[in-house]
């Protein structure tokens, strides 16, 4: 594989073998960024750093926002319908893009070809769903709500919004759950991208600009954690959303809420999925395959952790251990992958650390991933799948998200003991069983924590015309991303009351009642 790549407007990438300074977007246009810090961004295929990303100066970010704010009144006013304008187009270049933004996704995150274009055709999704914006604000109306009186409910955009994106889905996050609706209805955006992988990012922002965007709605900077902060304090920022780890997303809801502002934190999970003994087996055993290898693990959908029962918990082991065996590891841009490398090399010694940790308390390890290579790529960050078997409750390797190709399968005798386990966790994302019981099926349904539930599906991710659910440790806020939730979180409400008097009728000085005409029982 080639790790040379060719010049775009945003000084992205480099013809030659040498790692390219990336700059930041404001103002509809890259700029250098005056700092002395990069951060390496890799090509996890090669283990090659390709690009350096900026840590952003404190004054960098703040011009960001300022820039934002600038746009704000003008692009807030613009209507609806001229608004989606930009995001029909923009969809339209996604499309014709995709294959190039698919490479991209490929090389800096690692994800194999399908999954990079999954990753952006979800983005893509949520751009489609944000175009029916003007129908999604519109708002409500009562005429003589009281004698004479009318109401009217109108959705409003707020101002500007801050955004800190995740590296695991460096598309769909920030240019899918992130912008579109923010930008929709009439907000500006300053995007926080993830500095292991900001390259995509940068691309939609050109994609953006020539969708007809004005200047100012969208910035994009990449940096630390400390400049990151600004986006939590700053008297201009209205609102917070954040994809990443429990402990941080905690931090940023307090941090941003104490600072008056809204939020939204989806954070960890460690998902279950009961086998009940009923299930198809063999189909049972493929989707767990694809639910735990599957973007190498890095989705806070996926399924690291399967409960089954006893009576078929051997025969079920053994499919797993051998189809986990057949799975293809190598290049992200090889179309035969089954799975690619995982996304840094400190992610890597992350994920082995933690199969050490589960070797320490005592699960069994039947498959183990450590250690893996891919000839003519040994310089990857390369973790086989990997299975433990017998985790019990006191394992924090079956309780703790890995994020990784990492399976534990914890035995149980019956659905009862099963479902009770997977409560147990502070982690509330998703949640599936596999059985063809329509009881139990529907019993699960109501009775797991979880947000997010599949009956008989793996990965159980809504589309976007729903919101991305998860609950207790999982998310902290009150409205969700995607979906109702997403529009109302980047909106709010104002009603508009009024009455008129008749202009020929002659009109009495009179008292004017405590609640001025809005109590139905005067």
């Amino acid at each position: 594989m080639s790790d040379t790549v060719t010049q775009t407007e945003g000084g992205q990438t480099t013809t030659t073998g040498t790692p390219v300074k990336l700059k930041y977007f404001i103002d509809n246009e890259f700029r250098e960024s005056k700092t002395d810090v990069f951060m390496d961004c890799y090509n996890p295929s090669t283990g090659k750093v390709t690009h350096l990303a900026p840590t952003c100066l404190p004054s960098e970010v703040e011009d960001c926002i300022a820039s934002a704010k600038a746009a704000y009144p003008s692009w807030s006013n613009t209507p609806p319908n001229k608004r989606i304008q930009v995001l029909f187009k923009l969809k339209t270049l996604c499309d014709e893009h995709l294959d190039e933004l698919t490479q991209i996704v490929a090389e800096s995150e690692g994800k194999k070809w399908d999954e990079a274009k999954g990753d952006v055709l979800k983005a893509i999704e949520v751009i489609e769903f944000a175009t029916g914006i003007p129908e999604l604000m519109k708002g409500d109306s009562i005429m003589n709500v009281s004698q004479g009186y009318d109401t009217v409910l109108y959705n409003e955009s707020l101002g500007v919004f801050g955004g800190i994106a995740p590296w695991n889905f460096p598309a769909m996050i920030p240019m899918g759950w992130f912008a579109p609706l923010c930008i929709a209805t009439g907000n500006t955006f300053v995007l926080k991208a993830a500095s292991p992988v900001p390259q995509v990012v940068f691309k939609f922002a050109e994609l953006w600009k020539k969708a007809g965007l004005p200047d100012g709605v969208l910035n994009i900077i990449t940096a630390s954690r400390n400049e990151a902060e600004i986006l939590l304090t700053h008297p201009d920022i209205v609102g917070v959303t954040f994809v990443g780890s429990t402990g941080v997303g905690k931090h940023i809801y307090k941090t941003a809420a104490a600072h008056g502002k809204r939020v939204q934190a989806l954070t960890e999970a460690k998902n279950h999925a009961l086998v009940l003994a009923d299930c198809k087996m063999d189909r049972t055993a493929r989707g767990i395959i694809n639910a735990y290898t599957g973007c190498a693990g890095h989705r806070c959908m996926a399924l690291p952790v399967i409960v089954v029962e006893d009576s078929i918990a051997d025969e079920l082991v053994a499919l797993l251990k051998k189809y986990s065996e057949e799975v293809k590891m190598g290049d992200a841009m090889d179309k035969s992958t089954d799975m690619g490398p995982v996304v840094t090399g400190a992610q890597k010694k992350y994920i082995e650390g933690w199969i050490d940790k589960g070797v320490e308390e005592g699960a069994d390890l039947i498959l183990d991933g450590r250690g893996a290579t891919v000839e003519g790529l040994e310089g990857g960050f390369w973790v086989g799948p990997t299975i433990f078997d017998n985790v019990t409750e006191d394992m924090t390797v079956g309780s703790e998200e890995i994020f990784g190709p990492v399976l534990c399968i914890k035995r149980v005798k019956n659905f009862e003991e099963g479902i009770n386990i997977m409560n147990n966790s502070r982690f509330a994302n998703g949640s599936a069983i596999y059985t063809q019981n329509g009881y139990y099926s529907r019993e699960f349904a109501k009775r797991t924590d979880a947000g997010m539930v599949g009956i008989n599906v793996g990965i159980p991710v809504p589309v976007s015309i729903f919101g991305f659910t998860g609950h207790k440790d999982s998310f902290f806020g009150d409205l969700h991303c995607m979906g109702k939730d997403g529009v109302r979180f980047f909106t709010e409400q104002k009603n508009v009351t009024s009455t008129w008097f008749d202009e020929t009728a002659e009109i009495k000085s009179e008292k004017v009642g405590t609640w001025d005409g809005m109590s139905n029982r005067d």
